[in-house]
């Protein structure tokens, strides 16, 4: 069955630009593969954790949001498992109201965007 899913993942911060660049083309490409829709992603940048990980403070955050099947998530969480450069992640199912929320936000932003140029 076809679900809309939200993932994050913080990737370790003594990643160079490229590297992290190609951590996201990595995941992208992973979704992409198994027949998902990457519907919207976000680089929210290196920000700063609540607490350390792995002796680390800060992270580089970065969001997809995507269609694919149930049975993905499994297969996603264990790459994200297996890649050394991320220290946490979390994935989990939007609802109906949760990709109307979503989708609101989205176009407030493109509005925003669009009457600042």
């Amino acid at each position: 069955m076809i679900n809309q899913y939200e993932t994050v993942f913080i990737a370790t911060p003594v990643l160079s630009e490229a590297q992290m660049k190609e951590t996201v083309d990595k995941f992208r490409s992973i979704i992409q593969a198994n027949e998902g829709e990457v519907v919207h992603e976000e680089d929210w940048g290196l920000k700063k954790l609540a607490y350390p990980i792995q002796k680390k403070s800060t992270g580089f955050y970065h969001l997809f949001e995507f269609k694919a099947d149930s049975a993905f998530i499994g297969k996603l969480e264990t790459e994200y498992r297996r890649d050394e450069r991320i220290i946490r992640f979390l994935s989990f199912k939007m609802d109906k109201n949760s990709i109307e929320y979503s989708a609101k936000k989205r176009s407030k932003k493109q509005d925003k965007e669009t009457k600042e140029v």
